[in-house]
């Protein structure tokens, strides 16, 4: 440190930024970080690293380590989620099946689970036993009849309630952001926005579980989208014990966009879809090593969730198909009041559920038994078809056959759940809960399917001469899959809600092994979107963005208005001259004072006031952070302390107090425009380079500034809507 007796004010002062202080270079809540600036840092720490590693063996091991810390942080990444999501999966499987019955032998047995330990399971009932009883069963002793109805209807409506209401509860009281599916934050994450505390321990504890709690409860959501931010918070988790992405919030951000990925792999089963999704749908920056990243963390997580084998059937998914032929709320009364709300949404989900077979089992059950072809062993209704007892063919090539009344009790039955479905998804969606919608989403869409499908199987059995059928449906052929149909459907409605297209595609045939049906998926896929577009251009995840007024800037938008930079640059005709800071005449105090009577992020450093020639351009934290540690550290330096921000001290009498050196903290390459650049280049460049702020200049003299919200603003303006929607910094 320097003391007073030491120099004098004209001396050489040494700067105290040549040793960090806690805090420098980070970002405020609620604010976006500087693309550039951080990786110009990461740039200058890896050529730091590589010139030591010459030095010694030890710096060359140190330089191995900072090299392979990130496939570390993968691999850590990939084994927790994956071990999380089967935990997820095995707890669902149990707590849903709670509600209906318990096990005698082990009671933290799910019903099939139970069932597989029975030596006295048969044929015709393998999903009954008598280690697995109904609560009716259990309690008075009754299987059927209206009593045992009523009390099995009762209990499944209380466990259901339960865990609705232990679940809003914890979210409310513990994480608050642990509600919602996440992936709409985690895209305006990924961005270079900063929520502090989404990504959290706690977070990522109460989403875990709260997860199995509201998807145990029957409501119309799905742990898939969730998922995606329980990964992501354990991306974050790792990324804070390496000082290389602990330090670097862009670094941190391509662990997050491998932790969305494993986030993908696991709810899905699906490793390549979900790099492809991690690409298309959430990453902002994606630089080719990330893409390798991201496969290996996918694929640690979807290893390590069929280790767990949470299905019991050896295969990472439930939906697993083989056919047999080839080919938003925000102001409602009732969302002011979140634990009400998610009471009487259960209570009424429940209540319409529990008579409709469709509704009251797992969605992702039904889903699969959508999707299932029927075969000979099938027991479902949706198989129930009068067969011809003179069919000699073998059981991988059964024709069509004509419906049978569980056929049709089915039909009608899946009605009513498709409406109830679309109906409850809607209000079920956005309550303060994890909730996905990913799940819902499919059902609807396969429910829809199935109907189709099975009504054009009846039509060609029994229409076989039309001229759409005739050259496919010759009698007693194969020519319709109603499952087919469903898995269709299921891709089509999620296409359609979420906008995904490739990514949707690879998802949907890893998620049923159904490769040999990309052709139909891609169809479905391109068709949903472009009829989803018709009635508007967002997703529901950018639709939620938006919604919560995120400053997220998507590269799917475009921006075709002929304005420039001059007509959204601050200040604007009338307003105050834009407050900035000169090189070397201002004290401490001036800089302070500025501070408190101003909210800016950031200052414009110029030469004077006079000649507003820009020097560079210095964060508002930073020179807070600058000051106080100044204060504390250096001797001398008081309110009256000259601030410089020139390579030497300015001249000063010899009694004055010791100035304050701050060029370490300045950004000496500020982004800047001209005042007659179009505003089309300016938010591609904020677009592509991930801009906080950028100067407008002519000739090198500062004119303005215009802010990433300044440039959201523009453009909502532009679109006509309401440009004070974006509501953070």
């Amino acid at each position: 440190m320097v003391n007073a007796g030491d120099m004098n004010g004209s001396g050489n002062l040494m700067d105290f930024l040549d040793e960090p202080f806690p805090d420098v270079g980070t970002y405020g809540d609620f604010h976006t970080i500087d693309w550039l600036r951080e990786k110009s840092r990461d740039t200058d720490r890896h050529r730091k690293i590589t010139s030591k590693s010459k030095e010694s063996i030890w710096e060359f091991i140190k330089s191995l380590l900072d090299a392979w810390s990130g496939w570390v942080v993968m691999l850590l990444i990939g084994l927790l989620a994956g071990t999380l999501a089967g935990v997820i999966d095995l707890a669902v499987d149990w707590m849903t099946d709670l509600k209906e019955g318990v096990c005698l032998s082990a009671f933290w047995y799910s019903h099939e689970q139970c069932c597989w330990t029975s030596n006295e399971t048969t044929f015709d009932d393998r999903d009954k036993c008598p280690l697995w009883q109904k609560w009716s069963e259990l309690l008075v002793n009754q299987s059927e009849g209206a009593s045992a109805y009523i009390l099995n209807y009762f209990l499944y409506i209380m466990w259901a309630l339960s865990f609705a209401f232990l679940a809003v509860s914890l979210v409310r009281v513990f994480a608050p952001y642990a509600c919602g599916s996440g992936i709409p934050e985690i895209k305006t994450i990924l961005s270079g926005f900063i929520i502090r505390g989404y990504l959290g321990k706690w977070t990522l504890l109460i989403k875990t579980v709260t997860l199995v709690l509201v998807v145990s409860s029957g409501l119309s959501l799905g742990k898939e989208g969730p998922l995606v931010h329980v990964a992501c918070c354990c991306g974050n988790f790792f990324s804070s014990l390496f000082s290389k992405y602990s330090k670097n919030e862009g670094k941190r951000r391509e662990v997050l966009s491998a932790a969305a990925a494993a986030g993908v792999s696991v709810a899905f089963g699906a490793p390549i879809g979900g790099v492809l999704f991690s690409l298309e749908e959430v990453s902002y920056y994606f630089p080719l090593k990330t893409l390798w990243r991201s496969f290996f963390a996918a694929l640690v997580a979807a290893f390590t969730l069929r280790s767990i084998n949470p299905f019991g059937n050896s295969r990472l998914v439930l939906f697993y198909v083989e056919y047999h032929t080839p080919w938003r709320r925000k102001t409602t009364r009732l969302g002011k009041y979140p634990v009400l709300e998610v009471i009487v949404v259960t209570a009424i989900t429940a209540i319409i559920a529990y008579p409709n077979p469709y509704t009251r089992r797992s969605t992702s059950e039904l889903i699969s038994e959508l999707f299932n072809d029927c075969g000979a062993l099938e027991s479902s209704q949706l198989c129930d078809y009068i067969n011809d007892p003179n069919m000699t063919r073998p059981v991988d090539d059964i024709p069509d056959r004509p419906a049978g009344i569980g056929v049709y009790t089915a039909m009608w039955q899946l009605a009513l759940a498709l409406i109830f479905k679309i109906i409850i998804t809607i209000f079920t969606f956005g309550m303060k809960i994890p909730s996905g919608l990913f799940i819902p989403s499919m059902a609807v869409g396969a429910m829809a399917g199935r109907m189709v499908g099975i009504g054009v199987e009846q039509l060609a059995y029994h229409h076989h001469d039309w001229i759409i059928f005739r050259n496919w449906c010759r009698p007693g052929a194969d020519c319709v899959t109603p499952g087919l149909y469903a898995m269709v459907g299921a891709a089509a409605c999620l296409g359609g809600v979420t906008r995904m297209t490739v990514s949707l595609v690879v998802i949907m045939f890893e998620l049923t092994g159904g490769l040999e049906y990309i052709v139909p998926l891609m169809a479905a896929a391109v068709t949903s979107k472009w009829v989803a577009d018709a009635f508007g251009k967002e997703g529901i995840y950018e639709a939620h963005i938006h919604l919560n007024g995120y400053p997220f800037l998507d590269a799917k938008d475009e921006f075709t208005h002929r304005t420039l930079a001059t007509d959204v640059m601050r200040p604007r005709r009338g307003e105050p001259p834009l407050s900035v800071l000169t090189q070397d005449s201002m004290t401490v105090e001036d800089v302070e004072t500025l501070i408190k009577e101003t909210d800016y992020n950031g200052f414009p450093v110029v030469v004077s006031k006079d000649s507003e020639r820009l020097i560079g351009f210095a964060q508002r934290r930073e020179l807070i952070l600058a000051i106080k540690n100044a204060r504390q550290r250096q001797d001398g330096v008081v309110s009256n302390s000259i601030m410089y921000f020139t390579e030497d001290p300015p001249e000063l009498p010899a009694n004055s107090p010791h100035p304050l050196k701050l060029r370490r903290i300045l950004n000496l390459s500020p982004f800047t425009v001209t005042d007659h650049t179009p505003m089309e280049t300016v938010v591609d460049i904020f677009r592509k380079l991930g801009l906080r702020q950028c100067l407008v200049t002519r000739s090198g003299r500062l004119l303005g500034i215009i802010t990433k919200k300044d440039v959201l603003r523009h453009m909502a303006q532009m679109a006509n809507q309401d440009p004070e929607s974006i509501m953070f910094n």
